[in-house]
């Protein structure tokens, strides 16, 4: 039982130090393709819920309340989904907006190919970062705090940019999957320990 119970108290250890780093995705950017093309006139005649003015951009609008997201959608057949905040809530806006397509008439013939393109994080370290010696440490990293606040960080691998700020607010971005998010966040955190560029009030 001893082993077991320090095991589980180690567990604990973890899930609070996980905890700590609060990471929330703000924003999950899809990438769709129905390799055909799209009557884009149609689909307004029949949607109100659609934008599209071709002289000032060549996509629809098609936005969505559940999920709340909005997909352009290009004559070619193309879409981009903005404005989920999950891979799984960006996936299913994509085939809710083919769905609702399909269902008002407008001809699809395939399945999309959705690809996740960018996924948007914050998370908040809640501690103080040096971010003046972080820029003298690190590599990789651009801070100009004349120009910008925070500090630019290009992690090799998993590849993201980061931008860290002296609250130990950070926002990543350019990652492909969720797993990405966390596994950059924990390295820069712990990158900020090894080198004690984070301190606790």
């Amino acid at each position: 039982m001893g082993v077991e119970r320090e095991l589980a108290e180690l567990e604990s250890d973890v899930d609070v130090e996980q905890e700590d780093l609060e990471i929330s995705i703000e924003n999950v950017v899809a990438s769709a393709s129905l390799d055909q093309k799209i009557d884009l006139l149609a689909i307004m005649k029949v949607f109100r819920n659609v934008e599209y003015r071709p002289k000032q951009f060549p996509g629809l609008v098609f936005r969505l309340k559940r999920p709340k997201t909005a997909t352009l959608i290009f004559g070619s057949g193309k879409m981009v989904c903005t404005g989920a905040k999950s891979e799984k809530m960006s996936r299913s806006a994509v085939k809710k907006v083919v769905r609702e397509l399909k269902n008002n008439g407008i001809i699809i013939l395939g399945k999309p190919t959705i690809v996740i393109q960018n996924i948007v994080a914050s998370a908040n370290l809640h501690g103080k970062i040096d971010l003046e010696t972080a820029a003298d440490i690190m590599d990789n990293v651009m801070y100009e705090p004349e120009q910008f606040p925070g500090l630019i960080y290009r992690m090799g691998v998993p590849k993201v940019v980061m931008l860290l700020f002296a609250s130990g607010k950070l926002v990543c971005t350019g990652a492909k999957h969720e797993d990405m998010v966390r596994e950059a966040v924990e390295k820069v955190h712990g990158i900020l320990k090894d080198y004690d560029l984070i301190y606790y009030e």
